[in-house]
């Protein structure tokens, strides 16, 4: 399946207000989620935070959020998604605030380590899969709209956003984000908002994804630089490699057994068997190993499955460039089952993975999307 969009009913944080009052319930909130409450202990740099500590910021940001007409217009579920997000879009400044050498407050890579941690806090409330990962999007490219002219190509950067978010979701969260607070250049962003709905709409990305020719013309759009995304690119493909995604336990050897028996499969685990290397040990000789199968198989142009965990996005960036070197097409399926059951599973295995490299893998995730690959599956078992 190429849609995060995974249930058929609708989904609603609990929190979220609701007409005809729109009240947010900030006692219950507190109460409740303690990664909100220690935001008042957070400071904040005055120049883009005169308001103050990270609390207030938030409260700010989420009571301009719901008094958007545009947001109250929004279906149900739309609306409960874009509040979670500016709810939490915050959580890991308490984790990365610290004073510069220039004596100034920063928060480095806050959005980043926030798309993780509101991550494991969907999980925990068992959220679904493409909500969640719809949140998560929301939290860690919220801030594009006021910045993204600065990119080296934003052309580039909003056609990104929008295959693995909405631009209007996004805008509505700057636009909360720049409304919750009080700083020296408050018209400055307003204009890039603005200039950001402006460009979106000519795009043609706006509420939806940018619409490429071809699942082929994206895939060279995002390998290349200065690409022209209208190109029409001429598929130059032979054969299709799969490329498995997920942390030990996932079930990824039970999929391929009943999705793709007859695939020959790089299997590093079997690699490491064969070779009598641990989990834990250097594993250069089990990857040089697995990429010298694996030329055996493109080199013949034989479909086959790179089935390993392959949770880092870059780490996943060299396979695909190993395999379109000899025209391959590639598809990486991502597997995910609730934590406690990969824990269970990874029990069952016949070559069991210690529980802390399970989580060392689990912490570096970075789940694909539709720009790594000419196709991407995710399949989700909740």
């Amino acid at each position: 399946m190429n849609s995060l969009k995974t249930t058929t009913t609708t989904w609603a944080f609990p929190a979220c207000p609701t007409a005809p009052h729109w009240s947010i319930d900030w006692p219950v909130i507190l109460q409740k989620y303690s990664c909100i409450r220690v935001l008042a202990d957070c400071p904040q740099d005055p120049e883009y935070h005169a308001e103050g500590n990270v609390l207030i910021h938030t409260q700010m940001v989420c009571g301009a959020l719901v008094s958007n007409l545009d947001w109250q217009n929004l279906p149900a579920e739309e609306r409960s998604i874009v509040f979670t997000a500016a709810l939490f879009h915050d959580i890991a400044k308490p984790a990365t605030t610290q004073k510069g050498d220039d004596g100034r407050l920063h928060a480095k890579g806050h959005s980043k380590l926030g798309g993780r941690m509101v991550r494991d806090l969907l999980d925990e409330m068992d959220t679904p899969f493409g909500i969640r990962e719809s949140i998560v999007a929301i939290v860690e490219m919220g801030s594009l709209p006021l910045w993204f002219w600065d990119k080296p190509n934003p052309q580039r950067a909003i056609i990104f956003a929008s295959q693995v978010s909405r631009c209007d979701w996004l805008a509505m969260m700057a636009d909360a984000d720049l409304r919750g607070r009080i700083c020296q250049d408050g018209q400055k962003f307003a204009d890039s908002i603005e200039l950001f709905r402006e460009f979106c709409q000519e795009q043609g990305c706006w509420d939806r994804p940018f619409a490429f020719a071809s699942a082929q013309s994206r895939f060279i759009y995002f390998r290349k630089e200065d690409a022209d995304p209208y190109y029409d690119a001429y598929d130059t493909t032979k054969f299709e490699v799969i490329l498995t995604c997920g942390i030990p336990g996932t079930g990824k050897d039970f999929w391929i057994s009943q999705q793709h028996p007859e695939l020959p499969v790089v299997s590093l685990d079997a690699l490491r068997s064969e070779m009598g290397i641990g989990p834990k040990e250097e594993q250069g000789n089990v990857i040089r190993a697995a990429r010298d199968l694996a030329r055996s198989y493109l080199q013949r142009q034989i479909p086959f499955v790179w089935n390993a965990t392959n949770v880092i996005r870059s780490q996943r960036g060299g396979l695909v460039d190993l395999c379109t070197d000899y025209q391959a097409r590639v598809r990486i399926v991502y597997l995910e089952v609730p934590y406690g059951r990969v824990l269970s599973q990874n029990q069952a295995r016949e070559a069991v993975v210690p529980e802390v490299v399970v989580d060392r893998f689990r912490r570096r995730l970075e789940i694909p999307n539709v720009t790594e690959a000419q196709a991407v599956d995710w399949v989700i078992r909740q």
